[in-house]
Formats: structure tokens, sequence, C-alpha cells
């Protein structure tokens, strides 16, 4: 991945990653999602469990404003 692309958050959780995906996108925000995991292993030892969610450097303010409007909705039920 090159330099125009930054860790925005890590989670050894998958449907943590995938939601926080989907709210991203829903946002207009390209998101990757990187592991090291082997798919047919269900192996979480250590960093092959991590999940990075990786976004564009100039959407990472934005980024993080829509993480924080996602999480207040939540904890406002």
């Amino acid at each position: 991945m090159d330099k125009d692309w930054i860790e925005l958050l890590i989670t050894d959780d998958p449907l943590e990653a995938e939601m926080i995906k989907d709210l991203l996108e829903s946002g207009g925000i390209p998101v990757v999602l990187r592991s090291s995991k082997v798919t047919p292993y269900p192996v979480n030892v250590g960093r092959m469990g991590e999940i990075k969610i990786v976004v564009r450097r100039e959407d990472k303010k934005t980024a993080e404003e829509v993480m924080a409007a996602g999480s207040e909705d939540l904890n406002e039920d």
C-alpha cells in the first residue's frame, strides 16, 4: 500500500472491522482492510489476528469524525 494510505485503527474482531468499514464507506470514505491471517486457518495468535483499517491520508480526520458520530449514536440508545 502506498504512503497516501494510513492506518486508522487495529482490531482483532472481523465483524467489528466490517462494521467500521461499512460505516466509513457509507460516509463516502474509501477503506481497505489488511490482515496477515491465512483464510483457511482460523489462527488468531498475536499479530496474525490483527485487522488494520486503512484510509487515505486526507480522509483520516473525516473518518475519525464519522466513527465518533457513530459511537455517539450507539451510546444514545
